[in-house]
């Protein structure tokens, strides 16, 4: 699916460079099956957004039916992602994600400040916000039990998810596959539900309206908040040096936990969408919640509920689990303090270090203002790791013709939602230059100091 054919081992790499400036990575002691790494995607990929998206695009759009269309968008590109992300694994399989890719395949600037997003909004940010929400969801809109300090349910869980990841690979492994397992079996029991009410839907009982001239602008608006719920599909990179069979496993993964999250999407915005009437989830951000109250009352939205808190916990597990395979990757490169170098699985000082610093950032702020930003600085940085494949093809490189055609879509889509959300947030676009641009100086500050 994300080759032409496949070769027999793993490919040399980057063979214009010379030994001293790159080398390949054997995974040495791996651990992580392709299941492992698939549920790794998963619940990086199914978050809070799915729950709450179809809100705000029913308000834009009006119709259901191109709802599911842009949701059908974001799901391609999510897929034409992961195929590129797959042939990047081909040609370099070890931790490290944006960062290995653009320090071997461009300049080693290029990687730090991408390592340097990583640490900031990628993991960190994005790992708060998730513990955040995960705490709104579980006390519930009343605050169950306000009389804890705010923040205090959100560092436990980080504390928890940190503690499972930091000492022993496999065991980590399974308790964020317990996660997603159950995450995926309550989604499957909402559907299943919701689908034998079937009859009493709202696109049922009346008849949908013919669809007018449909407002590409707009249409584009709405797919770039829907592909923030798309984000993810890229985890298995960041953990490749633990890959069982190397990046066979890696891109398998990433494909079909991309395919299938897509088709999860699909199904279950389906239900929000089309299941209660259109005036009753229009620009509400808790659309699940609504969505399935009106479809089987307090019982169902309460297995909704439960559902996108076990999907916010696996979102904080992946983040500790991923995130400090790239510090530990930079610290062995030079460019963190070296005292994070690990080589050993899993690096225990960088998911303390993880763990740590996203327990600091809840304590200390709201992310919410935040999460535009940080999917419009991701963006960033996976749209110019994808475009390096463009430009090892023109060296020779081995890339399927799938690979070179799915790197191009992707390339040039996400740009193109990248240049909207700039238009529309001005201020989270100067924010992500500001960050790029204090990598950069973080990492020629850096240059004299290292050998």
């Amino acid at each position: 699916m994300f080759q032409d054919e496949p070769p027999e081992e793993p490919l040399p790499v980057n063979d214009n460079l010379p030994q001293s400036e790159f080398s390949m990575s054997k995974p040495t002691g791996a651990t992580l099956g392709q299941g492992s790494l698939a549920t790794l995607v998963i619940a990086s990929m199914i978050g809070a957004g799915v729950f709450t998206t179809s809100g705000f695009a029913i308000a834009d759009l009006g119709d259901p039916r191109i709802v599911m269309l842009a949701w059908a968008i974001g799901g391609v590109i999510a897929i034409a992602g992961a195929i590129s992300y797959g042939q990047l694994a081909r040609l370099l399989t070890d931790n490290g994600g944006e960062y290995l890719f653009l320090s071997r395949f461009v300049h080693p600037a290029a990687g730090f400040i991408a390592g340097w997003v990583s640490f900031l909004a990628g993991f960190t940010g994005a790992g708060a916000l998730a513990a955040l929400a995960f705490e709104t969801y579980a006390l519930g809109e009343n605050g169950a039990h306000s009389w804890l300090p705010p923040g205090t349910v959100a560092i436990l869980l980080v504390a928890g998810c940190t503690f499972a990841h930091a000492f022993h690979t496999e065991r980590g492994a399974t308790s964020h596959n317990t996660l997603v397992v159950l995450k995926l079996l309550l989604i499957g029991l909402f559907i299943a539900w919701s689908l034998t009410t079937l009859p009493r839907w709202h696109v049922m009982t009346t008849e949908l309206p013919v669809i007018e001239r449909v407002d590409v602008f707009t249409l584009a608006t709405s797919v770039m908040w829907i592909s923030l719920s798309y984000c993810g599909f890229n985890a298995a990179v960041y953990v490749g040096r633990e890959a069982k069979q190397g990046w066979p496993d890696i891109a398998g993964a990433m494909i079909k936990a991309a395919i299938g999250v897509t088709l999860l999407y699909l199904v279950i915005n389906a239900v929000f969408v089309f299941g209660p009437p259109p005036e009753l989830i229009a620009g509400k951000q808790n659309v699940a919640e609504v969505a399935a109250d009106a479809i089987g009352g307090n019982t169902l939205s309460t297995i909704v509920r439960i559902a996108i808190c076990l999907g916010l916990a696996s979102s904080v597990s992946s983040t500790v689990m991923a995130g400090p395979r790239v510090y530990a990757k930079m610290a062995g490169d030079g460019v963190f303090p070296k005292w994070f170098d690990d080589d050993l699985s899993p690096p225990t000082r960088t998911v303390l270090l993880q763990g740590i610093a996203i327990a600091i950032v809840v304590s200390i702020a709201s992310l919410q203002d935040l999460l535009e930003y940080l999917s419009l600085t991701l963006s960033l940085c996976s749209a110019a790791t994808v475009a390096v494949l463009l430009i090892r093809r023109r060296r020779g490189n081995p890339i399927s013709r799938s690979g070179i055609v799915a790197a191009w879509f992707y390339v040039v889509a996400t740009c193109l939602i990248i240049a909207l959300a700039a238009w529309h947030r001005p201020d989270n676009a100067i924010a992500t230059v500001v960050t790029l641009v204090s990598g950069g100086v973080l990492y020629w500050v850096s240059v004299p100091r290292r050998s």
